[in-house]
């Protein structure tokens, strides 16, 4: 398990009361610590590391924005994919009743058991940096990920207001391919203006082939700006 999460523990029990759901412990008569109260620190040091990251690295959004970004990178789904990347669930110690009704691949006790791995790596260094090396570099990708989805959620609105500002006619959104059998299409959609092409997008739906089309051409008119 070492291996997978890149970090040596000086204290070994830490990281197996990480791995321990209640289940475990409530089987054996609470004589055996779970991983409640490290869950509880590790989450309080993931959304410090995550606010830290995100406010240093995204400096034009605004503080509403920068909740809306962080509440979707520290959420459930996001964390049980680290941890089912990491192998958390082979490594979970269960109560007998949690195994059998699979408690393994429960979202909820795989994204727990992560935020309890941070706390004990925390505890174990006593160096907030070491949980923040943990923490970034199994999330890298998920940060990435979720502000891009982030920044394309309402491009038409951010891109009618841009073009609002200099002009009155109207944007143009066409469909100009479409590709596939009738329950999986692709959409390819040209978004213009004054019968200039500002952007394309593709997608599985108009709406996010659309939104796509909508964010090159933001991109694009920044960079003309």
């Amino acid at each position: 398990m070492e291996l997978k999460i890149d970090y040596n523990f000086k204290n070994k029990k830490l990281l197996q009361t990480a791995l321990t759901h209640t289940s475990f412990s409530h089987e054996k008569k609470d004589t055996i610590e779970n991983n409640e109260r490290l869950e509880f620190l590790g989450d309080a040091v993931l959304e410090l590391v995550i606010s830290r990251h995100i406010f240093t690295r995204y400096s034009e959004l605004s503080e509403g924005e920068l909740t809306k970004l962080r509440a979707s990178i520290v959420c459930e789904s996001s964390l049980s994919k680290k941890a089912r990347e990491i192998g958390i669930g082979q490594n979970i110690r269960l109560g007998k009743g949690e195994e059998l009704t699979g408690g393994r691949g429960r979202d909820s006790i795989l994204a727990d058991a992560f935020e309890a791995i941070i706390g004990a790596i925390y505890i174990d260094s006593n160096d907030i940096l070491k949980a923040e090396d943990f923490i970034l570099s199994k999330m890298e990708n998920i940060i990435t990920e979720k502000r891009k989805t982030f920044e394309m959620n309402d491009c038409k609105t951010y891109l009618q207001e841009i073009i609002q500002r200099d002009s009155t006619e109207p944007i143009k959104y066409e469909i100009i391919n479409e590709e596939g059998p009738a329950h999986d299409k692709i959409f390819t959609v040209r978004v213009s203006h004054n019968d200039k092409e500002l952007g394309i997008g593709r997608g599985k739906s108009k709406k996010d082939a659309e939104q796509e089309a909508a964010f090159k051409a933001i991109k694009m008119l920044e960079n003309l700006a």
